[in-house]
């Protein structure tokens, strides 16, 4: 095989591998998404804002138990939310709140599920 054959399989194979080879579908080409790693943790980070937030709200509307398992799992998911995001943005102070609160939430869920409470 020639030299240039040999790159030009090469160069296909790759191609194929990035989905960039002619006749295969390309979410980023073919619909024109541009979606950067950086955008997705925020989307991701802004989901557990929305969660923690959501939690307060509720036990300031006096529509959630603030031992129950409902806010613990809540204010547990949007912890877990933040940090994924804050691995790719990372910010110290941000991550380590985030740990805290995450050891909070599973104290909440410990408490609550070694009483064995049924109430939400």
């Amino acid at each position: 095989m020639a030299t240039s054959a040999k790159w030009k399989s090469a160069h296909a194979a790759w191609a194929c591998l990035q989905g960039t080879a002619p006749g295969y579908f390309n979410l980023y080409r073919d619909l024109g998404v541009i979606m950067s790693t950086s955008i997705i943790a925020d989307i991701i980070g802004m989901c557990g804002t929305f969660s923690i937030v959501l939690a307060y709200f509720m036990i300031q509307l006096d529509k959630m138990d603030p031992k129950g398992v409902i806010y613990n799992l809540l204010n547990l998911v949007g912890a877990i939310l933040l940090l994924i995001s804050l691995c790719i943005n990372f910010n110290l102070a941000s991550f380590v709140i985030e740990l805290f609160w995450i050891a909070a939430s599973l104290v909440g869920l410990y408490k609550y599920f070694r009483k064995g409470r049924v109430q939400v």
